[in-house]
C-alpha cells in the first residue's frame, strides 16, 4: 500500500510550479488530491498528468478541480470548502502554496493597492484557507504553510529583501501564523508546520523577480540619457522579450521604441534600449550568480525538492515532532547584519524647536492614548510642534482624550489621499516635519484568531500591516517629493518616521497563544522594516530612517513610554543613519 493511499491533500495554486510538483509527489503515494487556482488551463493540464499516475499506480485515487479560485477572494473559498463539506469529502492535508511575486520596486514607488492584494493573497490566502479547511478536517490532519527563506525563520533574525517589501511582510506574517495556528488548533488535533525553500527553479525567478529587481536598479538611477520615468517605461516593454529569439526581440525592441519615443530619435532609441536590455539581463544573471554563491553546492532547489520536504512534513510522526515550527529547507548562507536591538544608544536630548512631528493614532485602549500623550508632551517639552491625525475607529473617547489636549483632527488614515492632505496640512500650519510617529494600538483582546470572520481578520491586517505601511509611505512622498518617479531625489535626503506596536499582551499569566497573535503582526512589521531601510541606506543612498518599536515584553511587564521617547530622540540624531538595528523592542531588559 502507497504511504498516502486512502488521503486527501489539497493544495492551493497548484497548476504550475511548486503546488503541481507537491500535487504530483502526493498522487505518486496514493493520496487523492484537490487542486485550485485562477486559471482553468494549467489545472487541466495538471490533471491530465496527475491521472496517467493515479492509472499507472492503480491506487483508485481521484483529481478534484476548482478553477477560478482566487485565495484572496472570501466567497470563492467559501463556496469551494462547502462544496466538498456537501460532498462528505474529508481533507487530510492542507497545502498553503499559493502566491504571487508582488510589486518588484522600491517600497516608495510600490503602489499600496498591490501592496495589499500581496498581503491578500499570500497572508490572508493562508488565514482564511486555512479556517475554512476546518469544515472538512478531522484530528490527525495537517496544515503545512509554504513560506520563504527571504523573510524570517526566528523572530530575532531578518532577512532583508530589497524591492520586495509586502512579499516580505506578508511571509513574515506566515511563518508566525503558522505557529499561531498550531497553539489555537491543539484542541482539535490538527497540526499547523511552515516551512522556507530557498531560490526554486522556476519561471517566476526566472522570468519576473530577477529581471525585474534588475530593471528597478537602473530605473533607481536611470540609464544612458533616460530619466527613471522612461527606464520603467522602457522595462515594461523590453522585460517580456527576454527568452525570446533573436528576431523577435529585436523587432520587439524597435516597437518599443516606435511607442516610447515621444519626439526622439528612434533609431538612437532603439540602440539605447537595446544597450538597456542587455544591462538588465546581465544584472538579473549576476543577481542570480550572487545568490547561488551563498549555497554550498551554488544549486537552486528543483521543485521536486521542494515537494519532498512537504510530504515529509506530512508524515504523522515527524508532524508531530515539528508541529508550530518554522522549517528552514533553503541551503542558504545569508550573510545579514543585526536588525533586531533592544534599547537604543543613548543620545543627547535633541531641541525640537522649529520642529514639526505628526502623530498618526490607530489607539485600541486608553493606554494607546496616554502613550500619544507621554510622547507628544516630550516633543512639546523640548521646543516641537505636534499635530495629531486620529483614526475614525479609534473609541470616541479616545478621540475626545487626545483632541483635548492637542491639535489634533479626526481623519481617514487608510485612505493615501487623505493622509498625504493632512500631512501637508501640518506643514503648511506647523512647520518642517522632522518626523512621523505611527501608533497601531494594541492588538484587541479575542480567544482565537481562527475563530474570526473575514471582515474581522480583515480589519487586523489593515490596523496592524496596510495602514502602517501607508502611513509611512505617504511620509516618505512627505520627505522626497516625487521621489517614487524620480528616486534619485532621495539621495541624502533626511526624514524619520517611526512605527509603534503592537504591544506584547501584560500580566503574569500570559500564555503562548496571546503571544503568539501579536507576533503574527509583528511578523509582518519586522521583515518590513528591515526591507524598507535596506532599500533607503543601500539602494536610494538616503539618510531617511524608518524605525519600528515593540513595546512590552515575553514577561509580561509594563511597557515604559520613556524608552520609546529616547528611541524617538535616536532616531532623528544623526547617529540613525549609520545604524544597522531598525527594529527595537526596548522594554526587553535584564
Amino acid at each position: 500500500m502507497l504511504k498516502f493511499q486512502g488521503k486527501t491533500a489539497l493544495i492551493t495554486g497548484s497548476g504550475t510550479g511548486i503546488g503541481q510538483a507537491i500535487a504530483k509527489r502526493f498522487v505518486e503515494n496514493g493520496a487523492s488530491v484537490i487542486i485550485l487556482g485562477r486559471r482553468r488551463e494549467p489545472l487541466d493540464e495538471t490533471s491530465t498528468m496527475l491521472e496517467k499516475i493515479i492509472s499507472e499506480k492503480n491506487s483508485g485515487a481521484s483529481v478534484r478541480i476548482f478553477s477560478g479560485v482566487d485565495v484572496s477572494d472570501e466567497l470563492p473559498m467559501n463556496n469551494m470548502f462547502e462544496a466538498l463539506k456537501n460532498d462528505n469529502v474529508t481533507v487530510d492535508f492542507i497545502i498553503n502554496n499559493a502566491g504571487v511575486s508582488g510589486p518588484v520596486t522600491c517600497f516608495a514607488n510600490a503602489p499600496m493597492e498591490d501592496f495589499k492584494s500581496t498581503i491578500g493573497i499570500h497572508l490572508t490566502g493562508t488565514f482564511w484557507g486555512s479556517v475554512q479547511a476546518l469544515k472538512v478536517m478531522k484530528t490527525g490532519g495537517k496544515i503545512i504553510t509554504i513560506s520563504t527563506f527571504f523573510t524570517e525563520e526566528r523572530p530575532l533574525e531578518q532577512r532583508p529583501y530589497r524591492f520586495r517589501s509586502p512579499y516580505t511582510a506578508a511571509q513574515g506574517a506566515k511563518n508566525r501564523l503558522a505557529e499561531l495556528m498550531s497553539w489555537e488548533l491543539t484542541d482539535k488535533g490538527i497540526i499547523s508546520i511552515a516551512t522556507n525553500p530557498g531560490p526554486v527553479h522556476s519561471d517566476r525567478i526566472y522570468k519576473t523577480v530577477y529581471p525585474k529587481a534588475a530593471a528597478e536598479f537602473m530605473r533607481v538611477s536611470g540609464f544612458e540619457d533616460l530619466v527613471p520615468t522612461e527606464v520603467d517605461a522602457a522595462s515594461k516593454e523590453l522585460l517580456p522579450l527576454l527568452g525570446e529569439d533573436e528576431n523577435v526581440i529585436k523587432d520587439g525592441i524597435v516597437k518599443a521604441a516606435e511607442k516610447l519615443a515621444n519626439g526622439k530619435d528612434v533609431s538612437k532609441l532603439t540602440k539605447t534600449f537595446t544597450n538597456l536590455l542587455n544591462k538588465i539581463q546581465t544584472i538579473a544573471e549576476k543577481v542570480q550568480n550572487n545568490t547561488s554563491h551563498m549555497i554550498a553546492n551554488q544549486e537552486f532547489l528543483a521543485q521536486g525538492q521542494v515537494s519532498e520536504s512537504v510530504l515529509n512534513l506530512c508524515d504523522d510522526e515527524i508532524a508531530k515532532i515539528l508541529n508550530g515550527k518554522v522549517i528552514p529547507g533553503d541551503r542558504v548562507f545569508y550573510p545579514v547584519k543585526p536588525h533586531i536591538g533592544t534599547t537604543t544608544p543613548g543620545v543627547h536630548q535633541p531641541d525640537f524647536a522649529g520642529k514639526a512631528v505628526v502623530f498618526t493614532i490607530d489607539a485600541t485602549d486608553k493606554v494607546d492614548a496616554e502613550r500619544v500623550e507621554f510622547l507628544a508632551q516630550h516633543v512639546e517639552k523640548n521646543g516641537g510642534k505636534v499635530a495629531c491625525f486620529i483614526s475614525q475607529s479609534t473609541p470616541k473617547d479616545l478621540q475626545e482624550y487626545i483632541s483635548s489636549k492637542f491639535h489634533a483632527h479626526v481623519v481617514d488614515i487608510k485612505n493615501s489621499e487623505e493622509i498625504a492632505k493632512w500631512l501637508n496640512t501640518a506643514r503648511t500650519n506647523i512647520g518642517e516635519i522632522l518626523g512621523v510617529i505611527h501608533v497601531t494600538g494594541k492588538l484587541p483582546e479575542t480567544s482565537k484568531l481562527t475563530d474570526l470572520s473575514r471582515a474581522e481578520w480583515d480589519t487586523l491586517t489593515e490596523k496592524f500591516i496596510s495602514t502602517p505601511a501607508n502611513v509611512a509611505q505617504r511620509a516618505l512622498e512627505q520627505f522626497v517629493p516625487g521621489g517614487s518617479k524620480d528616486p534619485r531625489l532621495y539621495k541624502d535626503a533626511k526624514g524619520s518616521i517611526m512605527i509603534i506596536g503592537p504591544d506584547l499582551p501584560i500580566g503574569r499569566k500570559v500564555t503562548g497563544t496571546q503571544r503568539a497573535q501579536v507576533e503574527v503582526f509583528r511578523g509582518a512589521l519586522r521583515p518590513f522594516t528591515t526591507t524598507v531601510n535596506q532599500e533607503l541606506s543601500d539602494v536610494l543612498k538616503s539618510q531617511i530612517r524608518l524605525f519600528t518599536v515593540f513595546p512590552g515584553s515575553v514577561t509580561g511587564s509594563e511597557p515604559d513610554n520613556k524608552r520609546i521617547a529616547e528611541a524617538f530622540n535616536f532616531l532623528v540624531s544623526d547617529s540613525s543613519s549609520s545604524s544597522s538595528e531598525v527594529t527595537f523592542c526596548v522594554d526587553e531588559l535584564r
